[in-house]
């Protein structure tokens, strides 16, 4: 029997990945970035239709991650882009990203994240889904945005240890006081970045913040 044409359903997938991250950035040129929200975001320098700088191509010749955060303006998002202006080393740059060219998205704000592979087919086997990502798998999966960055969770406090018989008689002429311990302050993934991210106001002196992608993904 023949078979007729087929439905890519992994390309459709990633297709609607992508229109997720347009459709974000869209909204962050009508009303800005609301609240504590950032995106790291990796792309290849190399792709069709990506404009970069012949400095910033030497210097990251084929990958590059950018940080929409503090020091960002003329962001302008299309159909198949995006275009933003940032700082690097102090000098205004002017980046054109095709939609297709990313190949990772993370809002550490919240721990969501997006991993994109072009090389996906329907004839592999299906298996869970592994570009959407949420929560710890943000960064299981991926790695932390900031490698030194602590988790936001705080370990719990240790439960107070009863006293010893042997101790009653010292405890009730000498009542200890006992401090509760404090819970380790939270960190915000990419709070250690976000000084140095891009911001929307230009700043020439200061750099817009880029890691490689292998600070995204665990050794």
């Amino acid at each position: 029997m023949a078979t007729g044409p087929s439905i890519d359903y992994a390309k459709l997938q990633q297709e609607a990945m992508r229109g997720v991250v347009r459709a974000v950035l869209q909204q962050i040129v009508k009303s800005g970035l609301p609240g504590e929200h950032h995106f790291y975001i990796s792309f290849l320098t190399q792709a069709p239709g990506a404009i970069v700088s012949k400095r910033l191509k030497e210097k990251y010749p084929s990958e590059m991650t950018i940080v929409l955060q503090h020091r960002f303006w003329d962001l302008i998002v299309s159909d198949d882009r995006f275009e933003v202006k940032l700082t690097f080393d102090g000098i205004p740059e002017r980046l054109v990203v095709p939609f297709s060219a990313i190949k990772v998205f993370i809002d550490p704000s919240v721990r969501y994240g997006l991993q994109f592979d072009d090389d996906v087919s329907d004839n592999e086997p299906m298996h869970e889904p592994r570009h959407a990502l949420t929560a710890d798998a943000t960064y299981d999966q991926i790695g932390e945005a900031g490698t030194e960055v602590p988790r936001t969770t705080p370990k719990k406090p240790r439960a107070p240890r009863k006293p010893r018989v042997a101790d009653k008689d010292a405890a009730s002429r000498d009542p200890a006081t006992t401090v509760p311990p404090s819970p380790e302050p939270a960190t915000r993934a990419g709070e250690a970045d976000a000084k140095d991210d891009a911001d929307a106001t230009p700043a020439p002196s200061e750099g817009a913040k880029i890691l490689s992608l292998d600070q995204f993904r665990k050794k």
